[in-house]
């Protein structure tokens, strides 16, 4: 029998922004309400005076299943977010920064992904074609600007895999007013003055600027970068990673269209001197952001090379009143200590890349709503459980981040230094060092709690250049034949594709004027 006295009833988010109202969604969409008022009590305190981040602006695919879960109609959250779809990401320069340098990952499996050694064989293969556009369409689709999906296409679902394109700001309001108004969470605006401890470590309460003082049984710090409760409060320390990730910078503008041009479905990355653009396409705007090392140039030098990115004059790049970010790369030693856990900037961040800050936020607020303590000793066991694995997940990212650094051929100090085998891991050293002689395959990874797929790492590596090699045994005439199959069927796919799918904008357009 469980102890009853000790019953987890209540939980203070402390911070809105998308960790905030994301893990408010999650946890309400699991844990309804019910009429008399029993079940889990779930309220949110945002100060009205303290701007969100805003610059985390693509998802991967699993927030299709968030939103829905959630009870969200696509069509509200692509209208009321000024989002748009993304089948990916584009990496341009990354390798030597020459004219035709680019490469795609896509959020779609290599066609045959599990039933044949995919990668391998266009190894071994005439190479004609990147890797990505060899092995399934969305390269073909994202290269014409082309929507993963039709206007008839059911809710979150598509002809591809696709995340989306966001406005963080509107998204954050639009959580908000959804769970408010929909799933029962409560809002509290005011500031947090101080954090009150009990005898024990745990966290008693919140004093907030009006007086009130703010119990529960679980907190959530989504306080951003200055972790409020888990950092001060409570004094978990800070796990610095700059040796390994040393983008520390960022200067980000909104960009609005001049002129009828395409909404491109993927994250567009370009590589730059000491470090790289990100250019997001939304149904009204860009979104496009500098991240790069102060200790390989200066902030007007990134100001620069961003302003010629844009290609404006000085004047009109003023005019965009570029916001200057300063990034901290690292994580909380534990992210869930006592009966405080940190979600979003406040467990850590690395840099914008690949969009791993919003997939860490959704994998953590899940792993609360789907382990959610049911008494305050369950409280320890699980708090145990999610640092374990969040702990190896931060570092997997970082590895799976490194990958697109350590190929790379460019000549500059920032990226031969991020190029180092210094600034590897062990593990992925000896990953890259299997992979040299064999390529990664579906059944490689063991663990369910990999942040990124095997595919990704496939795409990354093989976009990138990267060598294994042949098979001494080649393969069996069956492995040819299923192989040949997997390839034919991309290229036919494309070109039905290609043929029956509108542009992003066009889908946008009609999905926006819809009423």
């Amino acid at each position: 029998m469980s102890n009853l006295s000790g019953a987890i009833r209540s939980v203070l988010i402390v911070g809105g922004g998308s960790a905030g109202w994301l893990t408010a969604t999650i946890l309400a969409s699991k844990h309804h309400h019910s009429s008399d008022g029993e079940g889990l009590k779930i309220r949110l305190i945002e100060a009205p005076d303290i701007p969100i981040v805003g610059v985390g602006e693509g998802t991967w695919p699993g927030m299709r299943h968030t939103l829905r879960n959630a009870g969200i109609k696509e069509v509200d959250f692509l209208k009321e977010c000024h989002a748009s779809f993304k089948q990916g990401s584009k990496f341009v320069g990354w390798k030597t920064g020459g004219e035709k340098d680019f490469y795609y990952h896509p959020f779609d499996l290599p066609e045959k992904f599990y039933d044949a050694d995919v990668s391998q064989y266009w190894l071994e293969g005439d190479q004609e074609q990147s890797f990505s556009k060899a092995s399934c369409v969305q390269e073909h689709l994202c290269e014409l600007d082309l929507s993963p999906k039709l206007m008839s296409s059911p809710e979150y679902a598509g002809v591809g895999n696709y995340g989306f394109h966001l406005d963080a700001g509107k998204f954050s309001e639009f959580l908000k007013r959804h769970c408010t108004e929909k799933l029962g969470v409560e809002l509290i605006q005011d500031n947090v003055t101080r954090v009150n401890i009990r005898e024990n470590g745990d966290i008693l309460s919140v004093t907030t600027k009006t007086g009130d003082e703010l119990s529960a049984d679980l907190f959530v710090d989504c306080t951003g970068f200055r972790s409020l409760l888990l950092g001060e409060a409570l004094g978990v320390g800070f796990v610095d990673k700059s040796a390994q990730m040393p983008i520390n910078s960022a200067l980000a503008v909104q960009v609005p269209y001049s002129e009828e041009v395409p909404i491109k479905s993927a994250t567009i990355s370009t590589a730059q001197t000491a470090g790289w653009v990100w250019d997001i396409g939304l149904s009204n705007r860009r979104g496009v952001g500098h991240v790069y090392s102060s200790a390989h140039i200066t902030d007007g030098e990134a100001e620069q090379q961003l302003q010629r990115y844009l290609g404006v004059s000085e004047p009109q790049f003023s005019n965009l009143n570029p916001r200057k970010l300063v990034i901290q790369p690292g994580y909380r030693e534990k992210f869930w200590h006592k009966n405080c856990v940190a979600i979003g900037l406040s467990a850590g961040f690395l840099e914008p890349l690949e969009a791993s800050a919003m997939m860490i936020i959704e994998a953590s607020a899940n792993f609360v709503a789907d382990h959610f303590p049911v008494t305050r000793a369950a409280m320890d066991k699980v708090s145990k459980k999610f640092n374990a694995r969040f702990h190896y997940r931060w570092q997997r990212i970082i590895d799976f981040l490194k990958l697109h650094y350590v190929l790379s051929d460019r000549k500059e100090a920032f990226w031969r230094e991020s190029a180092s085998r210094e600034s590897m891991s062990s593990r992925l050293i000896e990953d890259m060092e299997f992979w040299s002689c064999q390529a990664p395959s579906a059944k490689e990874f063991d663990r369910v709690d990999e942040p990124f797929p095997i595919a990704s790492y496939q795409y990354v590596l093989y976009g990138m250049g990267f060598k294994t090699q042949k098979r001494p045994l080649g393969f069996s005439e069956q492995e040819k034949n299923e192989l040949l199959t997997a390839q034919r069927t991309v290229q036919r796919n494309a070109s039905l594709l290609a043929s029956k799918l509108v542009p992003n904008k066009r889908l946008l357009d009609l999905i926006n004027a819809s009423t």
